[in-house]
């Protein structure tokens, strides 16, 4: 069923033309990615689907009174609100709705044949279930844990950094569940453990979505549809980012040669996901099925769990052997490091050995410690406990605040400093332009100053000048923050050819599995794990050991509760021998207090003395009641007959 559709759309800025003529259709169920380079259009079409962007020829078609609700980049939330206030905001209709639906369900039970109120009563039963709204305050509690905003819950909002602010405000739109939700770039300010669970909620709970991401894994996994944005024009793609990869290089061959180099880049990319993932899924396949068997074995054989678990662990440390070779050149020698921001341990006994050809991805949680590993490293913050030992070599750092630019030079003068236009990158000289060239900017760019381009434009700068130091060690702190996936790319391609070390830090799982020969975790404990198999084969690892510990704590309650439930001398107790005399008196005050709550309903001076909404509530507490009482009176007496019978 089509939701929204964009007919015949065109918008241009002053003289620049952005989107030409282009159809786009929202249908229900879809979730469509938006790809393309930055400033090719991919926001503006983001914003002419949510209306705060008027086109200036076309229609814009949208079924009634349909909710669309987008992620803007810098979310404004009510003065004075607290995280949870935050997060809540947006949940007042849902929470009417459910208010509603509970009188009516009431009111039902004494007038069920009320077509008006039954035809009520379903309509606001779709709205709860289209929203998944029926556990409420269950779902806020678990997407403010996993978005890591619990220790937040009571601060003001405004008090939070930017990323922070971002996560609050992606929350509550989960929270609400749209009709059509608008994402640009979700995973921004995500570790991997909140991307992981942002894909389980949108894929679970079936929303229909349009996002713009860089995030290739988590494209692959949640877009049904993908949507080029180039020369003005849409092009549409079945599937994630590997079918889309696969149908790209089609499309592409038949192009003109001059397209050959993006040919080959594309050839090089589908290769590689082909090779890599495809081949750890196959792996995994075995392994996922001896877990989903030992569920069931482990019911009646738990010792099974405890020999999977060391299988498992095995596997893991076959991977963290250290491969290094001693001959290389030493970089950092780490002995026994502990970091400490504030008052809070970061890291503890950390030692290592960093060598000239060692590739190395730094992952785990937010907030974990790993730019503070890169500073320590970089000799700009002391170490709380151990030493460092640095060698003699050049670093080219990279970092978000992109240090290294200057915003009143332009490109010209960035690039070549001391005059002329050529460029010196990794002994070959070059023209400035022809370098530029593959870093995807056009030779209008050249006279631009840096200070007005964008936050992704100056990245993609940034990092087209670290690659024309001359370093022995590249260090990189979120490199793929605010780059398009063709900017990625030859991101990726520099990395690779690089002849010296790498240390990067990053959430983006593709990337690190592309470029990454071995990595180091951070881990609860304030420890780092060395390991050299690939972040997703490592996170898969994770997430089967933490099943099978949660199985063998299952495992464990329910041998407690055999245990337990060994036949003894059965007799009523003391207090069960008093229940069982005052039990049916107290159900008989219950009924009769019920009997009195339905009378008040029937009566509009008696309900609306007290409150509809009270009253309801009171009745339901009764109910409860009732049935507790009920059940337990039930329970004695069943114990009771089987004491006779003995």
């Amino acid at each position: 069923m089509a939701l929204i559709d964009l007919l015949n759309i065109s918008k241009h800025y002053e003289a620049q033309k952005i989107l030409t003529d282009i159809n786009f259709h929202v249908d229900e169920g879809d979730r469509i990615v938006i790809i393309g380079k930055n400033g090719s259009g991919k926001s503006t079409l983001m914003k002419i689907l949510n209306a705060t962007l008027e086109q200036d020829s076309g229609e814009r078609i949208i079924r009634q009174n349909l909710e669309v609700k987008m992620l803007d980049q810098r979310p404004d939330f009510k003065e004075g609100h607290t995280v949870r206030e935050a997060v809540e905001a947006g949940l007042k209709e849902l929470n009417s709705a459910k208010e509603r639906y509970n009188f009516l369900s009431l009111k039902l039970a004494d007038d069920f044949e009320n077509k008006t109120l039954l035809d009520e009563h379903e309509r606001l039963s779709r709205y709860i279930e289209h929203h998944n709204a029926w556990n409420l305050d269950d779902k806020i509690e678990r997407i403010i844990q996993h978005f890591d905003l619990k220790q937040y819950e009571n601060k003001l909002v405004v008090m939070l950094s930017g990323g922070e602010q971002r996560r609050v405000a992606l929350a509550s739109l989960l929270l609400q569940k749209p009709d059509v939700l608008l994402l640009d770039e979700p995973t921004n300010h995500l570790d991997v453990y909140m991307v992981e669970f942002l894909e389980e909620l949108l894929l679970k709970e079936k929303f229909t979505l349009v996002f713009i991401s860089h995030d290739r894994y988590f494209i692959d996994r949640v877009a049904t549809k993908s949507v080029e944005v180039e020369d003005c024009s849409l092009r549409e793609y079945s599937g994630g980012y590997s079918s889309y990869l696969e149908q790209k290089e089609e499309y592409m061959r038949t192009l003109e040669k001059q397209h050959e180099n993006l040919i080959d880049l594309l050839k090089r990319e589908n290769e590689w996901f082909s090779r890599g993932v495809k081949a750890r899924l196959k792996r995994n396949e075995g392994r996922k099925e001896r877990l989903m068997s030992l569920r069931e074995e482990a019911k009646t054989n738990p010792s099974k769990i405890k020999k999977m678990t060391l299988e498992l662990e095995r596997e893991a440390k076959h991977f963290n052997r250290d491969k290094s070779i001693n001959k290389q050149k030493m970089l950092f020698e780490v002995e026994h490091l502990g970091l400490k921001l504030g008052d809070k341990e970061l890291l503890k006994d950390f030692s290592t050995r960093i060598l000239q050809k060692d590739v190395i991805a730094i992952v785990g949680p937010n907030g974990s410690g790993k730019s503070t590993l890169l500073k320590a490293l970089l000799g700009r913050i002391e170490p709380t406990s151990g030493v460092i030992k640095r060698g003699e070599f050049k670093v080219g750092y990279f970092d978000q605040h992109r240090e290294m630019l200057d915003d009143e030079k332009n490109l010209i003068e960035t690039f070549c400093p001391h005059g002329g236009d050529r460029v010196s990158v990794r002994g070959r000289d070059m023209h400035v332009y022809g370098y530029l060239k593959n870093f995807l900017f056009p030779r209008e760019f050249l006279d631009k100053k840096i200070g007005i381009l964008s936050g992704g434009e100056k990245n993609r700068i940034a990092l087209a000048l670290l690659f024309t130091k001359n370093v022995d060690i590249l260090i990189l702190d979120e490199p793929t923050n605010d780059l398009d996936i063709p900017t990625i790319n030859i991101l990726e391609e520099q990395l690779i050819n690089f002849n010296g070390a790498v240390i990067i830090v990053s959430h983006d799982r593709y990337f690190v599995d592309k470029i990454a020969k071995k990595l180091f975790i951070f881990k609860e404990d304030k420890h780092i794990e060395e390991s050299y198999q690939s972040y997703t084969e490592y996170l898969e690892l994770e997430r089967e050991l933490k099943e099978l510990d949660d199985m063998e704590k299952e495992s464990k309650k329910s041998e407690l509760k055999v245990k337990e439930s060994k036949p003894k001398e059965l007799k009523l107790t003391f207090k069960e021998k008093i229940a069982l005399e005052k039990l049916p008196f107290e159900i008989e005050e219950i009924e009769a207090k019920i009997d009195e709550k339905n009378s008040c309903l029937a009566n509009p001076a008696c309900y609306e003395k007290i409150g509809i909404t009270q009253l309801a509530r009171e009745l339901d507490e009764l109910k409860n009641l009732y049935e507790e009482k009920v059940e337990e009176l039930l329970s004695i007496q069943e114990k009771e007959e089987e004491i006779n019978n003995s």
